[in-house]
């Protein structure tokens, strides 16, 4: 797993997911030190460009427009998942989570 300490939270993700062009992904991230006033963020950061947020939540599920998918928070704030709706080729790019 691959760490990042973002302010007091310890956030981790897997290092590597991939997927085919339209075929459904998820990926996954744990938060186990989350405060019960942190948001979780996800961005992306796509080939040449700066990060650019995707979706940022609290609890429950948040959906997406572009990219069509959606964001769900466990019960437990613990973790969270980005779904991610038949992507296509230009959707190819580094995904992260982020907790503050």
């Amino acid at each position: 797993f691959s760490a990042v300490t973002v302010g007091r939270a310890q956030v981790q993700q897997e290092p590597w997911a991939e997927t085919t062009e339209g075929v459904d992904i998820s990926i996954n991230c744990s938060h186990p030190n989350i405060k019960t006033s942190d948001y979780i963020f996800w961005y992306h950061l796509l080939p040449g460009q700066g990060p650019e947020l995707l979706v940022s939540g609290h609890k429950g599920i948040k959906t997406l427009s572009d990219p069509q998918g959606r964001l769900s928070v466990a019960a437990d704030r613990r973790s969270s998942g980005l779904w991610l709706a038949r992507p296509r080729r230009g959707d190819a790019a580094v995904y992260y989570c982020a907790v503050g």
